[in-house]
C-alpha cells in the first residue's frame, strides 16, 4: 500500500482571502491613469517655479525695440539680461543695462541704455562730447560723426551713491538721462551680457574700458 505525503496548505501569502474579490482590471488602469496625471500635475508644477525663479532671480530674455542703441544693437534683437551678479558685483561704467522705464514715461516697455556714469562722477555734455570729471569720455561705440549734446536746459549732472547716468549708443535718437536725470540702481532690471537671435548675431557683449579716464570721486552716505 502506497503512504501519502502529509498534507501542506498553501502558504499564508498565497492563499487568497476567502472574503477579498479580485480588483476589476478596469479600475487598476483608472489608478494608474490618476497617478500618471498627478506625475505630469507636479512635474509642470516644478517646471513653472523653476522658470519664475530663473526668470525673477538668474536671467531673463529681452528683446531690442527702437534705434537708441544703434549700432551696438538693432531693433529686434534677443538678449539674455543677466539678474543674479549685479546683486554682489556693482554696475560698471560702459555696461549695458535694462531698466524700467522712467515715470514720466508714456510707455511700459523697458529701456535699453549704456551706463555712463557712476557714483562720484560729475557728468558733463558739450562740444558734442560728454566729459566726466573733466576728461573728455573716448566712446567706440558711437557712430562716427554722431553729435552728443544735452537734450534740455540741463548739461551737468552728478552722480550719487546707488545712481547711474546712462545714454543710448545712438546719441542722436535715444530719450536717456540727459532727459529725465540719474538713474537709481534700484529700478535697473539687469545687465545685459549676450545677444543670441539672430544667430548670425550670436554673441558676448563686450564691455568697454576707459583707461584714460580718472576713478571717480568718493562719494558720502547722508548721516
Amino acid at each position: 500500500m502506497t503512504s501519502q505525503p502529509p498534507y501542506q496548505p498553501y502558504p499564508s501569502a498565497q492563499m487568497p482571502a476567502p472574503d477579498q474579490a479580485p480588483v476589476p482590471q478596469q479600475q487598476v488602469r483608472r489608478s494608474k491613469g490618476l497617478s500618471w496625471l498627478v506625475e505630469i500635475a507636479v512635474t509642470v508644477l516644478l517646471a513653472f517655479a523653476l522658470y519664475w525663479i530663473i526668470q525673477t532671480f538668474v536671467v531673463q530674455t529681452y528683446r531690442v525695440e527702437g534705434q537708441s542703441m544703434d549700432n551696438t544693437l538693432a531693433d529686434g534683437q534677443h538678449l539674455l539680461i543677466d539678474k543674479l551678479t549685479p546683486r554682489f558685483d556693482s554696475y560698471s561704467r560702459g555696461d549695458i543695462v535694462v531698466l524700467h522705464p522712467p515715470d514720466q514715461s508714456e510707455s511700459s516697455t523697458p529701456y535699453i541704455k549704456r551706463v555712463i556714469g557712476v557714483a562720484g562722477d560729475h557728468v558733463e555734455v558739450h562740444d558734442n562730447s560728454v566729459w566726466i570729471n573733466g576728461t573728455e569720455l573716448t566712446e567706440p561705440y558711437v557712430a562716427p560723426g554722431a553729435k552728443t549734446r544735452p537734450l534740455t536746459d540741463v548739461d551737468s549732472w552728478d552722480v550719487g551713491t546707488d545712481e547711474v547716468f546712462v545714454m543710448g549708443d545712438n546719441r542722436q535718437h535715444s530719450v536717456d538721462s540727459r532727459d529725465f536725470g540719474v538713474v537709481a540702481t534700484s529700478e535697473i532690471i539687469g545687465r545685459a551680457w549676450l545677444r543670441f537671435w539672430p544667430l548670425d548675431s550670436l554673441g558676448l557683449l563686450q564691455v568697454p574700458t576707459y583707461p584714460d579716464l580718472p576713478p571717480p570721486a568718493a562719494t558720502t552716505s547722508a548721516p
